[in-house]
C-alpha cells in the first residue's frame, strides 16, 4: 500500500466519522428539542387555568368598581375604591404578560435553532419574573383596603400602631422583592417559595436541558480541534 492509498483511507475515514458525528448530532438535536417541546406542553395547562383566573377577577371587580363608581362613588370608601383600582390595574398587567407569554409558547418553532430556542426561553424566564414582580406589588393594598374614616374617628393608638406596621412591613416586603426577585438569587428559599411547580420547573430544565446539548456540542468542537 502506496502514500497516496493511506493518504486516500486516511480522508475517507475522517469522512465517515464526520457523516456519523452529523448524524447523531441530528438525533441528539431532535431528541433534545422533543424533549424540551414535552416540559414546554407541561406548563399549558396551568397557564391557561391561571390566565382565564386572572382575566374573570379583572373583569369582575373591574366591573363591580366601575358601578360604584359610577353609582355610590359618595358612599363607598375611598380608601377600599382605589385600593381595589390599584390592585386590579396591577392584575391587569400581569394577564397581558401572561398573554403575550402564552402566545409565546404555542408559536414556538422547534426547528429553528438551539440558540435561537434558548434566547426564547430566556425572555420567558423574564418575563416570568417580571410577571411576579407585579403581582408581589399588590401587597400593601391587601392591607388598605378595609380603612374607613370610622377607623380614624374611633380607633385607638394600640390599632393605629399595629395598622401602621402591618401595612409599612407589606410596602416594604412588596419593594425589596421587587428589586431583589432576580434569577441569581434562584437557590435562595424565598425565592424557591415565590417560583415553583408548574409555572417555572418545567422552563428552568428545558433552559438546563439546551445548555448542557450546546456544552456539548462546543466540547465536541473543541477535541476536532485539538485532534487536527
Amino acid at each position: 500500500m502506496n502514500d497516496t492509498d493511506l493518504k486516500y483511507l486516511w480522508q475517507t475515514g475522517n469522512e465517515q466519522i464526520a457523516i456519523s458525528q452529523k448524524s447523531d448530532k441530528t438525533s441528539l438535536d431532535k431528541l433534545t428539542k422533543r424533549n424540551v417541546s414535552h416540559f414546554l406542553s407541561s406548563m399549558k395547562p396551568i397557564k391557561i387555568f391561571t390566565l382565564l383566573a386572572g382575566l374573570l377577577w379583572v373583569l369582575g371587580i373591574g366591573y363591580v368598581l366601575i358601578k360604584l363608581t359610577i353609582n355610590a362613588y359618595d358612599q363607598v370608601s375611598l380608601y377600599f375604591l382605589y385600593s381595589a383600582y390599584f390592585q386590579v390595574m396591577l392584575t391587569a398587567v400581569a394577564v397581558i404578560l401572561y398573554i403575550i407569554q402564552l402566545s409565546t409558547i404555542y408559536s414556538i418553532d422547534f426547528n429553528k435553532p438551539v440558540v435561537i430556542l434558548q434566547k426564547t426561553l430566556i425572555k420567558l424566564k423574564a418575563s416570568t419574573l417580571n410577571i411576579t414582580k407585579i403581582l408581589i406589588l399588590q401587597l400593601p393594598f391587601w392591607t388598605t383596603f378595609y380603612w374607613n374614616e370610622s377607623m380614624f374617628k374611633n380607633g385607638t393608638l394600640p390599632l393605629f400602631i399595629l395598622q401602621g406596621a402591618v401595612t409599612i412591613s407589606f410596602t416594604y416586603l412588596s419593594l425589596w422583592l421587587f428589586f431583589h426577585l432576580k434569577f441569581e438569587n434562584a437557590d435562595k428559599w424565598w425565592f424557591k417559595l415565590l417560583l415553583q411547580g408548574k409555572e417555572w420547573e418545567p422552563l428552568i430544565t428545558s433552559i438546563n436541558i439546551l445548555n448542557e446539548m450546546e456544552e456539548g456540542v462546543s466540547s465536541d468542537k473543541d477535541k476536532i480541534k485539538k485532534s487536527k
